[in-house]
């Protein structure tokens, strides 16, 4: 694959496979899992809890690695199994884009500062990256609150400054586990319609892990995990191709 092609998919993960302990132990949290995922793509990846879910998450954010399989992120080769093709720890600054249930934003920051943070870990100097991170929270909505500290945002602005955050560095895959899950319905779809404009106006692929039934129709397509296996979704919102109804 060629990574300066367009078509070339934001992921490809091929046959991974997740064992913990071995023997009488052993614990098969994830099985021959398969998953394609184009740039400009948004992808929910449901399932019940223990289904396996969060495995894949982070075995294609490159924090836990598969026992088996391999992964292709922007048509490089960058994981072998457990053998890391990359310096997993460079790949994950440049590459990808993490929003988690819990904004995390560092308490003590105001919200443009923890967008800024992320771009000053990759040396855009200081100037450069206030004007990114304030480009940032004006396309999400929240340029308004720039100077705040995260206790005096609300839930979904704090997950707006955090989606700011993941974008700082223009990554090519955002992953999210469970962004919604402490927000009320209204907020949680302002927050998933943020990721389908960012797929599809930035060309970033997302991945979102969730339990929320209520947004599937901002997704492209949706896929279910149970007992470690992977199977595309079939929601009443989304047709058989994976596209979102249209009315």
């Amino acid at each position: 694959m060629n990574p300066n092609d367009s078509n070339t998919p934001a992921i490809v993960a091929e046959n991974l496979t997740k064992v913990y302990g071995s023997g009488n132990t052993e614990v098969v949290a994830m099985r021959d899992v398969s998953l394609r995922v184009a740039r400009g793509e948004v992808i929910a990846l449901l399932g019940p809890s223990g289904a396996g879910k969060s495995t894949l998450l982070t075995a294609i954010g490159l924090i836990n690695p598969p026992t088996a399989g391999r992964i292709h992120i922007g048509g490089e080769l960058v994981m072998d199994a457990d053998q890391a093709k990359v310096d997993l720890r460079e790949f994950r600054r440049r590459h990808l884009g993490f929003v988690f249930q819990k904004a995390n934003l560092i308490p003590f920051l105001s919200a443009i500062e923890n967008v800024q943070v992320a771009l000053e870990i990759n040396d855009t100097p200081p100037r450069a990256a206030h004007k990114r991170a304030m480009e940032l929270l004006d396309y999400l909505g929240v340029a308004d609150r720039a100077n705040n500290l995260p206790d005096a945002l609300s839930g979904g602005q704090q997950q707006r400054v955090a989606v700011a955050r993941a974008l700082a560095n223009e990554p090519s895959l955002i992953l999210a586990d469970e962004p919604t899950a402490a927000l009320d319905s209204h907020r949680g779809r302002q927050v998933m319609e943020l990721f389908a404009k960012v797929a599809h106006e930035r060309g970033a692929a997302v991945l979102v892990v969730t339990h929320d039934q209520r947004s599937l129709d901002v997704f492209d397509k949706t896929y279910e995990m149970e007992d470690g296996e992977l199977r595309p979704g079939h929601h009443p919102a989304v047709k058989p191709n994976g596209n979102p109804q249209t009315t």
